[in-house]
């Protein structure tokens, strides 16, 4: 995300990370500091938004000492999944204005999607900052039930690895059919990224986009009537979600 905010222009900002070399990797500009710790925040720095992007299971710690600048009027954006909006507000203060945030990984080459929603202390403003980041990263959608972000959590959250599991399957299957492995690797890795961004081109639905390769008689379609059976992919990947999102309500309590 913060390559993103740098590839917009990023140019005061107080990074907070204990590993400093993968900030430095980045090539921030000079004017962007960085602290191993809340506490080495500037005082003088009042920052009108703050981002924390850190794991769900370190909240409880990582968290308190950014009451303070939330007390001070910033805009608390989250991306820690399952953790609430009540729990944030626990956390930072009654009166935090705050929007929990689900992205995914694209979003560290703008082509990610983020899912926020924001509670009722968050300002117009606020809404409107944290779109304009989010933005840098690639889509926004936003909703009004927090309790959507488990199953956001479970589609686009986890979907990147979904997806990379299917470039995994796809070679090994292909090994299977007698290719050798490093081109059935290459052929499924190809194929995989060329056939997403053909979705993100097409003004087409994806539906559509997969009846055009399946050519009635032909081996695609052999092929689908396997995917596509009862006991195919779609029961397996509702299962997949479903377990995705119980997770994500059980890190939140819920």
């Amino acid at each position: 995300m913060i390559a993103g905010w740098r590839d917009r222009g990023l140019t005061r900002a107080v990074v907070v990370e204990p590993a400093r070399a993968a900030v430095a990797a980045l090539g921030l500009p000079p004017s962007v500091v960085v602290v191993d710790d809340a506490v080495a925040v500037p005082a003088e720095f009042k920052p009108d938004i703050v981002v924390l992007a850190v794991k769900p299971q370190v909240m409880d710690t990582v968290v308190p000492p950014y009451r303070r600048f939330a007390d001070g009027g910033a805009q608390i954006v989250s991306i820690a999944a399952g953790k609430t909006l009540a729990y944030l507000a626990r956390q930072l203060g009654d009166g935090a204005a705050v929007i929990r945030v689900m992205p995914n990984l694209p979003a560290s080459i703008g082509r990610g999607i983020s899912v926020a929603v924001a509670n009722a202390r968050t300002p117009t403003g606020g809404r409107d900052l944290a779109e304009m980041l989010l933005a840098a990263c690639g889509e926004v959608a936003w909703v009004e039930d927090e309790a959507l972000l488990d199953p956001v959590t479970a589609l686009s959250g986890g979907g990147p690895a979904y997806v990379f599991l299917l470039a995994e399957v796809l070679a090994e299957a292909g090994v299977a059919c007698g290719l050798p492995p490093t081109l059935a690797r290459r052929l499924a890795r190809v194929t995989v990224a060329g056939s997403g961004e053909l979705i993100r081109e097409s003004t087409e639905a994806v539906e559509t986009l997969r009846q055009n390769v399946s050519s009635p008689g032909g081996t695609t379609l052999e092929a689908l009537k396997v995917l596509m059976a009862a006991d195919g992919i779609q029961p397996i990947f509702s299962r997949a979600l479903a377990a995705a999102a119980r997770r994500s309500r059980e890190l939140s309590g819920g």
